[in-house]
């Protein structure tokens, strides 16, 4: 069943045509990603679905009683209150009843003379009890406990990232038929990331997102939509298969275009050699050619690709820093301590880490910005350092683009040579006219293509880079990506975007509390598959501490009990099963036959993959422990 369909919508903003003769139609059960380029038209195609924004033309259709959640890019400052009333809010007026009723019930605790107070209180209760609102209480303290929020805690005091579980709770409170989510993932770092993809994978509902995440992307879309010059093209498939289905598509294009261009030059050549005579009678032969030249001009005026280029200043020595025992605390709390690494020339380091615990300090304290409390801190030779700052400090927001660039000159050097200001912003895609904007009316996305702008303006041989990819579209990601793995130069990067650090770092450090970091060869797959082993390890040398008493009395090892004998046993088969499995369903998503069936059953595929591949990874944990455990005891003297 169609849950909603759009009709030839067209809408435009400030002049400019957003969405023009755009026709969608959205069945129960799907997920849908939606890509584009910054400023395409992404956000108001989900407005317009959730009938925030009427279109100038064409019509929005839905059946009766279809609700709609929208998860908002940006936190609106009027949102206050309790982080309990922010979520009952998504229930509408019981949810209002709930906060009203949690917020004089605070009241009365605090003056419990107040008559007025109880008064109200009582009416509220009367009121939920005709809505039946304590349901909708059990639902929200529920819905708090997955989210893992603090019920009474103001919203105005949490981090961003927290306030936007907090908005994610409030969307799902709604029970939405429809669910809307604008850049789910932005502010997370990566264990509030795999919260809400547990969270999302245990939903039910129609699902359509926004994402620069390639990896939450392959995990959710089934279908692709990609906004293009007001264009809306679906792509009835996941995201692995819409890259390859894309990647034929551009190649068939340019093939295309290489006739057409040839064609346009031999008929060129043929009307300013012809004689007039000739051309009348070949009226048909001029109108194709007019059709042709059109044709060429709307391929130019295609929204071109960020062009992305470092300059590598003077090589750097091939130490790059070096600390020993370094530590730093922050009012008292410690940040980090003992923390000893050495930075060689050309390394490529990703730092990862949950929110606050001091990613950005790190990074400041090993630039020198930061003065270390303990330890010793070492810069190699001719070091020049570029800083990409996540809260785009170094931007003036009342200053223009160009005077954040080229303070106040008309020009910038670029590997050695002049460039006019205008000619190089051009390159990051602001038009001419926006050159003398000032930085504070730039969006999200342009304010951090701005950012790169300012950054590559400068030779450097170390690029130290705070969430670069926040806001940016998977073109300029994507293009980052590529300059950052050429570039000779050094690299320290803090990312939660998981595919971009498994595509650039060649190592990682790891925050991995009190005060402790640690580092790890590869990125964040590599470093997760080092921390499962190290699990294992930890659990072994744990049973081993717990069982030495025994080991002593006895033989000098624990042996296997019976049923741990028979588990034994019984592991390779189970092992064998659920890696039969899993290849099916690798083989079930790899075929685009399954994403013409219905939606359910790729999300029930994916469902299980997930499950599948977990249950392998106790499985291989399990049979490694009592394995080892085995040997032990066989190698033990009797």
């Amino acid at each position: 069943m169609a849950l909603k369909t759009l009709h030839h919508i067209d809408y435009g903003f400030g002049g400019r045509s957003l969405l023009e003769d755009v026709s969608l139609q959205i069945e129960e059960g799907e997920r849908i990603g939606i890509l584009g380029r910054n400023g395409s038209g992404k956000t108001t195609l989900l407005k317009l679905i959730s009938g925030e924004l009427p279109p100038d033309e064409g019509t929005v259709e839905s059946p009766p009683g279809v609700r709609c959640a929208r998860l908002p890019q940006g936190i609106s400052d009027r949102i206050n209150g309790t982080v309990f009333a922010v979520v009952s809010d998504g229930l509408g007026e019981r949810g209002h009843l709930l906060a009203d009723f949690h917020r004089l019930s605070d009241q009365m605790a605090r003056q419990p003379g107040k008559g007025d107070i109880a008064r109200r209180l009582d009416a509220v209760h009367q009121a939920l009890d005709a809505a039946e609102g304590w349901n909708a209480e059990r639902e929200v303290v529920t819905l708090l406990s997955q989210m893992d929020l603090p019920s009474d805690t103001e919203f105005t005091s949490l981090s961003v990232g927290l306030q936007r579980r907090v908005l994610m709770a409030r969307a799902l409170a709604a029970k939405p038929d429809i669910l809307l989510l604008d850049e789910p993932t932005n502010h997370l770092d990566l264990e509030n990331i795999q919260r809400l993809e547990t969270v999302m994978h245990s939903w039910r509902g129609t699902l359509l997102f926004v994402s620069h995440d390639r990896v939450f992307l392959q995990a959710f879309a089934m279908r692709i939509l990609e906004l293009d010059r007001g264009r809306l093209i679906s792509w009835n498939c996941d995201y692995a298969t819409y890259l390859q289905r894309k990647d034929a598509e551009l190649d068939a294009e340019a093939k295309q275009n290489y006739r057409r261009d040839k064609k346009l030059a031999e008929e060129e050549a043929w009307i300013r050699k012809g004689l007039k005579a000739r051309r009348r009678r070949n009226e048909g032969r001029v109108r194709a050619l007019k059709a042709l030249r059109a044709e060429r001009r709307a391929r130019l005026d295609r929204v071109g690709s960020v062009r992305l280029m470092a300059q590598e200043a003077e090589r750097s020595g091939k130490l790059v820093l070096e600390t020993q025992g370094l530590g730093f605390a922050y009012q008292g709390q410690t940040v980090f301590k003992d923390f000893t690494t050495a930075v060689m020339r050309g390394d490529k380091i990703g730092v990862i880490g949950p929110n606050g615990c001091g990613k950005s300090t790190l990074l400041k304290v090993l630039l020198g910005e930061l003065v270390p409390e303990t330890g010793k801190l070492r810069h190699g030779t001719h070091l020049q350092p570029a800083y990409f700052d996540q809260i785009r400090s170094q931007l003036n927001l009342e200053q223009s683009l160009q005077d954040n660039i080229a303070e106040s000159a008309d020009q910038v050097i670029i590997n050695g040579r002049p460039r006019h200001v205008i000619g190089y912003l051009k390159e990051f895609l602001f038009a001419p006219e926006r050159v003398r904007s000032p930085v504070r009316v730039l969006s999200g996305g342009e304010c951090n293509r701005l950012m790169l702008a300012k950054l590559f303006a400068k030779p450097a041989n170390l690029l130290v880079l705070d969430e670069p990819t926040n806001d940016l579209d998977l073109e300029t990601i994507e293009l980052l990506e590529h300059l950052l793995v050429d570039f000779p130069g050094t690299v320290l990067l803090v990312s939660h975007d998981r595919a971009f650090l498994d595509n650039v770092v060649t190592s990682t450090l790891v925050f991995e509390g009190q005060g402790r970091i640690a580092e790890y060869i590869g990125g964040y797959e590599d470093w997760q598959r080092q921390r499962a082993v190290e699990t294992i390890h930890r659990t072994e040398k744990k049973e081993e501490r717990s069982d030495r008493p025994a080991q002593r009395v006895q033989r000098g090892a624990r042996k296997l009990s019976y049923n741990e004998v028979r588990e034994l046993a019984g592991l390779p088969e189970m092992i064998e099963r659920f890696e039969s499995e899993q290849a099916r369903l690798f083989e079930t998503l790899a075929d685009p036959s399954t994403y013409r069936s219905d939606g359910q059953a790729v999300a029930r595929a994916k469902t299980r993959l997930v499950e599948v591949e977990e249950a392998l990874t106790r499985a291989y944990g399990r049979w490694e422990l009592l394995d080892a455990i085995d040997r032990g005891a066989d190698a033990s003297p009797s």
